[in-house]
């Protein structure tokens, strides 16, 4: 069995982690605990050993999208640096139409565990896993109970509600919008929980929600005209703070807040610090956190550790899987507030809605 691990992140910045963890049997199950245009070549490195190989597949976007897939990137790189990993990354066409050829490549190269970045993943992982019965994979964002499976979820609706919180508390003018790159079940996680968290402080708040692209179109999450222009809408309407969940087309809203001199909060990774461009930083008033390189650092050390498959992991404010960062101290003085509301979260007196 997989040990629990605690990662301690706290509200602030993202410093000094206590691990967190996964927990899994052998066989079936499925239950769960808390706890580029052709296919980019990326890194294969070796550190240690090189007895353990470790694939990652991205998801649209790839490797410096200073969001997802960075985050998880994150998370394979500190398996090197601390178990000795040899490492492949891999990323998807423009479509994602060949995320089933990526895993196949990547276990025909030895590479074992492997893993799918991001919910698109979910059946061709699940029949890439079924090919390849004695490998071992792991799936970011879907449930699995594949013996060979294992789901790395998170509550982005819990942590998306603090940035509710914290945005509501934060405007001026009562209004605040919120940009999701697909119209998914998984993107409206993030919409529920922050127009939750926006409700909880100024019930007759205007909350302005905008999706760049259908269910099944994820070019959503690679469109930053698209971002930039659903941003811009918002702050011309009145809106002071936008919050995104669109992957790479949030540094479209970060352009458009930078132009109406307004303010945007980042997802996935610390923003604030992962976005080149100075001039955009200042206007990342906060970032929602979602500890993916937690979650893919801990499969891949309980899979050395000799675990398996065959459940699902949540990562959620109870063992700090989600959170809000502080890097600029725009949030410090509401600090009090925040650690209240992610309390009673975490105590059960608030259940956050995980739809719309």
């Amino acid at each position: 069995m997989l040990g629990k691990r605690f990662n301690k992140l706290m509200l602030g910045p993202v410093a000094g982690v206590m691990l967190m963890a996964a927990a899994a049997c052998g066989g079936g199950g499925g239950g769960g605990t808390t706890a580029s245009e052709e296919p980019t070549g990326g890194t294969s490195s070796a550190a240690g050993t090189g007895s353990l190989k470790v694939g990652l597949a991205f998801d649209v976007g790839g490797r410096g999208d200073k969001s997802f897939n960075d985050a998880a990137y994150t998370g394979l790189e500190r398996a090197k640096t601390e178990l000795g990993a040899e490492i492949k990354e891999l990323s998807p066409s423009a479509d994602g139409s060949n995320r089933g050829d990526l895993l196949r490549q990547l276990a025909d190269a030895g590479y074992n565990p492997i893993i799918g970045v991001g919910f698109a993943y979910a059946e061709d992982v699940k029949k890439t896993a079924e090919e390849y019965p004695d490998l071992q994979f792991a799936v970011v964002d879907s449930a699995s109970n594949a013996p060979n499976v294992t789901g790395l979820l998170f509550a982005e609706e819990q942590g998306s509600y603090l940035a509710g919180v914290a945005a509501a508390t934060k405007s001026e003018s009562g209004h605040v919008g919120f940009v999701g790159g697909v119209e998914s079940d998984l993107i409206k996680k993030f919409e529920a929980g922050f127009v939750a968290g926006v409700k909880s402080v100024k019930s007759d708040a205007k909350i302005d929600v905008t999706y760049l692209t259908p269910d099944g179109d994820f070019s959503g999450f690679k469109a930053p005209d698209k971002g930039k222009v659903a941003a811009e809408k918002m702050y011309q309407d009145g809106a002071d703070i936008v919050y995104h969940a669109s992957g790479d087309s949030g540094l479209g809203v970060f352009q458009a807040a930078a132009a109406a001199g307004k303010k945007a909060i980042g997802v996935d990774s610390d923003q604030r610090q992962t976005v080149k461009e100075t001039d955009l930083q200042s206007v990342i008033m906060t970032s929602m956190l979602k500890r993916v390189d937690v979650g893919v650092f801990e499969f891949i050390k309980a899979f050395q550790g000799g675990a398996k498959g065959g459940t699902n992991v949540t990562y959620d404010l109870k063992v700090d899987g989600v959170g809000l960062s502080t890097t600029g101290g725009e949030i410090d003085d509401i600090k009090d507030k925040l650690d209240a509301a992610k309390k009673d979260i975490v105590d059960g007196k608030i259940t956050v809605p995980a739809k719309p």
